[in-house]
């Protein structure tokens, strides 16, 4: 919990690294804004950070001031969004983007340019947060299944290698909260998508006991959290360079917006990651 009242979760060994005093990094929760579109009756406001249809845009607004402030130290550094269509589009973020009204189509956001924010917002997704610790680069994800089983990752890495020359061994992640396998109940396209796309595709898939109701077979739950520390490792990076932070976002609802947990009824988090203007930590 910072100053302005927003619960943050940060990614310990960045944060205490005397190697990465230029990172502006975090992951929302629900907790600390001003929302109440999705709390219960008489609960405090929330940190709902997407312009959904059922809460207030000046709301969400002053919510994004808080993250940006609760991050930086301040409110003025630009958020740089997308409108996400679970694709494996990948957006090169300059300042130019802060000033668009209308945010670029895409599911990541990569930018070597100091004093922005980038961020992508989940309500189950897989966020994940990608740092050039050499040259200064940083990347955010938003990694569905559909951006998961299509490499939103992986390819997100290689474009950092194409575009700024960032080296597998110089770069270090973080996988947010997402949903997890004991809870992500897919249908049989799914695996079917992942079989024609990985080789360990199987390993990322489990039954449960619980019945499906459609299917009337064994629930089958699938692990997007490991699929996207594997398309890591996949694009050279150090098992030990790929950090965990928070929980399943359907058992921890309390503490996450969970689109599944609430049947559809969420706000958003946001997932954000920048280049301090001074290198220096505030």
């Amino acid at each position: 919990m910072v100053q302005n009242g927003v619960n943050l979760l940060v990614v310990a060994p960045w944060s205490e690294s005397p190697n990465a005093p230029w990172l502006w990094h975090g992951f929302s929760t629900r907790i600390g804004g001003l929302s109440r579109a999705y709390s219960t009756d008489g609960a405090s406001g929330e940190l709902n950070l997407g312009f959904t249809a059922s809460d207030d845009r000046e709301t969400v607004a002053h919510n994004r001031r808080l993250l940006v402030e609760a991050v930086t130290g301040n409110a003025d550094p630009p958020l740089i969004t997308l409108r996400q269509v679970h694709s494996t589009v990948v957006v090169l973020a300059n300042a130019s983007n802060a000033g668009q009204q209308t945010p670029c189509e895409g599911d990541g956001l990569i930018t070597a340019e100091p004093g922005l924010l980038l961020g992508v917002q989940t309500a189950d997704c897989i966020p994940v947060l990608v740092a050039d610790r050499k040259r200064r680069v940083v990347a955010a994800f938003h990694a569905g299944w559909r951006g998961t089983v299509n490499g939103i990752v992986e390819s997100g890495v290689g474009r950092m290698q194409r575009e700024f020359c960032s080296q597998p061994e110089d770069l270090t992640a973080a996988i947010g909260p997402g949903i997890g396998p004991c809870c992500y109940a897919v249908g049989e396209e799914v695996l079917s998508s992942f079989l024609a796309q990985f080789a360990y595709a199987r390993d990322l898939f489990h039954e449960t006991p619980q019945i499906d109701p459609y299917t009337k077979r064994p629930s089958l739950h699938v692990d997007l959290v490991e699929a996207n520390r594997r398309q890591l490792l996949a694009a050279g990076l150090a098992p030990s360079a790929i950090h965990r932070t928070g929980g399943c976002t359907h058992c921890m609802h309390d503490l996450f917006f969970s689109h599944r947990a609430s049947h559809g009824h969420a706000g958003r988090m946001m997932s954000v990651i920048g280049i301090r203007p001074d290198g220096v930590p505030r």
